[in-house]
């Protein structure tokens, strides 16, 4: 069983930054494949960034490209999440999710995913 716990949202003006780390429970974090999801008031969950277990391989959705970073610590179990010019249309309820034996597979459909965080908000302001 693998708890995660999400953390580093908050409010931030537009072209501003911030940094979510998702902290892992669990001996075997490192050979998860984690993904980050966020989702706005009244959409639906929407994929964000994706990372492979050793973090040798991301991908990320096309409106985040160039301004987010996924990235891995497997010694402290924790993954991040840079983001950089925030836009308001950011602003969402943002979500780690992770799930075990997929070695070298980035896995983009929330559905893929066993494990879930209980979220962190992020608010960019105009």
């Amino acid at each position: 069983q693998v708890q995660l716990v999400e953390s580093g949202g908050g409010l931030v003006q537009a072209g501003g930054s911030l940094r979510l780390s998702c902290a892992a429970s669990g001996p075997t974090f490192s050979t998860y494949a984690v993904g980050w999801f966020r989702q706005a008031p009244g959409k639906e969950r929407e994929f964000v960034a994706a990372i492979n277990w050793s973090g040798g391989s991301t991908d990320y959705t096309d409106s985040v490209k160039g301004r987010f970073t996924i990235s891995r610590d497997n010694a402290k179990k924790t993954v991040y999440l840079q983001m950089n010019s925030l836009k308001p249309e950011d602003t969402a309820v943002y979500y780690c999710a992770s799930r075990a034996g997929v070695y070298g597979t980035l896995l983009y459909s929330a559905s893929y995913y066993d494990y879930w965080g209980q979220g962190t908000q992020v608010t960019v302001s105009s």
